[in-house]
């Protein structure tokens, strides 16, 4: 069975930490290095003006290759290529490994405290956030819990811990989260030309969605964290893969036939982070 599937953090090489969305404290994490070092580096490079500390590894691989992720930029090589061969390949690739590493830096830039599930704390909404209340005295029925304004009223006791938020809160954006998908699935389909047969729910730590040939599409539920447009940009990215199951220049032309602004938003969509929990 055909399945395609929209990652995360679709350009190769480019694997970021999940993030938390719940935070007490939006503030930036400590300057970090520039350019980034890998920390298992033992080759360095000057590429124009930056010196690259890199990992470096032979293996039974018959090209060169290099990827950038978390860590920073990995350089592999067959074992027969000569270190000139390997450094002639990293200065042909010097803009790419450049601006990789400047995406690189950007996300470490933009760490931020780790998660708290507590009263007062703040959770990503469609792009907005919303303050956690606890709310002993709620006025709908069992656990759960309600939107008003820019806070979300939970209805546990005040001396609720941590792990029993995080499972009410959760509930609830899942529940929201299917509501607006399908709802945004019922609005796209006709425009893209398609129809549907099935809608899950995904928890996938690397994808934000996927579609089968058969016609079933899953989605991240943790999409409803970010604004709506990103949301529907992934909504048509998956519908269009029902007409075409590949990301050629065909694919590309029903997305935009949709959405004619769909390249600003993949761009959008990659600066974002969710966590696995």
């Amino acid at each position: 069975m055909a399945v395609a599937q929209l990652e995360l953090f679709a350009p190769q090489g480019e694997v970021m930490p999940p993030a938390p969305v719940v935070t007490t404290s939006p503030t930036a994490s400590p300057a970090q290095p520039w350019p980034p070092r890998h920390p298992r580096a033992n080759r360095e490079s000057r590429l124009g003006d930056l010196l690259v500390a890199y990992e470096f590894r032979r293996s039974r691989r018959r090209t060169l290759g290099l990827t950038v992720g978390p860590l920073g930029l990995s350089v592999r090589a067959p074992q027969w290529a000569p270190l000139a061969e390997v450094e002639r390949f990293l200065h042909s690739k010097a803009d790419w490994v450049a601006a990789k590493l400047r995406q690189l830096h950007e996300r470490q830039a933009m760490a931020v405290a780790p998660p708290v599930w507590a009263d007062g704390a703040r959770i990503a909404y469609l792009g907005q956030d919303l303050t956690l209340v606890l709310d002993p005295g709620h006025r709908f029925d069992g656990p759960g819990a309600a939107l008003e304004g820019d806070r979300l009223l939970v209805g546990l006791p005040s001396h609720a811990d941590a792990e029993g938020l995080r499972q009410v809160v959760q509930a609830w954006l899942m529940r929201e989260a299917e509501g607006l998908f399908r709802r945004r699935l019922d609005h796209y389909a006709p425009l893209v030309g398609v129809r549907y047969t099935r809608f899950g729910l995904s928890s996938a730590g690397t994808r934000w969605g996927s579609a089968r040939a058969d016609g079933a599409i899953r989605l991240n539920w943790r999409l409803i964290h970010l604004p709506e447009a990103l949301v529907d940009y992934v909504v048509v990215h998956e519908l269009s893969h029902l007409r075409e199951m590949n990301h050629s220049p065909a694919f590309w032309r029903v997305v935009e036939s949709v959405l004619p602004d769909q390249a600003e938003r993949r761009r959008e969509l990659r600066r974002h982070r969710l966590p696995a929990d």
